[in-house]
């Protein structure tokens, strides 16, 4: 979302957005100088609002809410999406007081908006209000551009946020990246929204996986936690994805699955409370079978209601997913019959130079295999 804030020193008023790389700014407007400033920054918090519940339509789609039925959540959702519509002209003519009473929408989006009015409208400044609809303008056009699959301009904060749907141009987009470089790239992390990146990193995953346990021998879904005890990794998030991928699911439905439920852990909810359940008396036997005790307080456990970060879970996903790549390159790299080149000599002899060069050729060998595989089996990405 974009914050906004004060600049008392220039009586400007500030619009700010991460980038993946940075934060960006642009000067909204000026500010009155008589103003008073609490009143400046009630609107700045405003608007921020305003984004934060723009935003919200974006990560929250109607598409990954399921039915649509009236009252359904997924309808609840589209009703939302609906109101941009309203809200240049709930800014415009806000509902104010009357009689001591005052309209409030129901909708979030909406309300927000009338709070920005009713702030323009203590500030009572012709020209910071035209200033304010413009930029609120072009904020719900980032919104837009962003559900479109362009996260060109302002559009490109969404790559810091998680989203329970994945736009097909952007799965594309990632998978493109991902076949110039199947280990990943910085362009990956700050040009892509990250639950569709992370939708096709977890097709290259699986084809990673493919490659390593042809070599291995290893079960493809068990090669992550054989390369941990080669280097530590965070084997448990590409380990459950690869389980659930060899098990039939497919890389869409296991990563949305997987972002939805951290989301909605994040939102305060319980997603799944059979699962947890289950989870919790698991844990209760494995403990009572290593302590001898009775009784074991599940609060000791320290045990996780989401395997990924609920603060960040797609980005956190995603990260996972490509250190999962190369973690099945050094379980590959053990295996590997052309591992050792003949022309670098005898690897006891090797210095700096000599080892690098035979890691970029075990890796270039590793690559050439993974695109291979993700070819071969690119319909269960698409």
């Amino acid at each position: 979302m974009t914050r906004y804030c004060v600049d008392p020193d220039r009586q400007d008023l500030i619009a700010a957005w991460g980038t993946g790389e940075g934060d960006l700014a642009t000067r909204v407007a000026a500010l009155p100088t008589d103003a008073n400033t609490s009143a400046l920054l009630n609107l700045a918090r405003s608007l921020a609002q305003l984004s934060d519940a723009a935003w919200r339509t974006y990560t929250h789609p109607a598409s990954a809410a399921g039915s649509l039925e009236p009252n359904s959540e997924g309808w609840r959702r589209e009703e939302e999406r609906k109101q941009f519509g309203e809200v240049l002209d709930a800014i415009a003519k806000p509902n104010l007081p009357s009689g001591g009473s005052m309209v409030v929408s129901y909708s979030p989006l909406t309300e927000s908006a009338n709070r920005v009015g009713r702030a323009l409208h203590e500030l009572a400044d012709p020209g910071l209000t035209a200033a304010v609809l413009a930029e609120t303008a072009t904020e719900l056009a980032a919104v837009e551009s962003a559900e479109l699959g362009d996260l060109g301009g302002r559009a490109q904060q969404a790559v810091l946020l998680s989203r329970e749907d994945a736009s097909p141009v952007q799965v594309a987009a990632a998978d493109h990246l991902l076949e110039q470089n199947p280990f990943g790239t910085a362009e990956l992390l700050s040009a892509v929204d990250p639950t569709a990146a992370a939708v096709a990193a977890a097709h290259w995953l699986a084809a990673a996986a493919q490659v390593t346990a042809k070599a291995s021998g290893d079960d493809p879904a068990q090669v992550v936690l054989e390369a941990d005890n080669i280097d530590a990794l965070p084997h448990e998030t590409p380990t459950l994805v690869l389980g659930l991928i060899e098990d039939g699911a497919t890389p869409y439905d296991v990563v949305t699955g997987l972002v939805r439920h951290a989301m909605h852990v994040a939102d305060g909810l319980l997603p799944d409370p059979a699962g947890l359940r289950e989870q919790l008396e698991n844990l209760e036997d494995a403990l009572t079978e290593y302590t001898d005790d009775e009784e074991v307080d599940p609060e000791d456990t320290g045990l996780r209601l989401t395997p990924l970060d609920p603060r960040r879970p797609a980005r956190d996903l995603l990260e996972d997913l490509l250190t999962g790549i190369h973690g099945c390159w050094l379980l590959h790299s053990e295996y590997d019959d052309l591992d050792t080149d003949e022309d670098l000599g005898d690897a006891q002899d090797w210095g700096d130079e000599q080892a690098e060069e035979q890691q970029r050729r075990s890796r270039d060998r590793f690559a050439r295999l993974v695109r291979d595989t993700a070819a071969a089996n690119r319909d269960r990405l698409v």
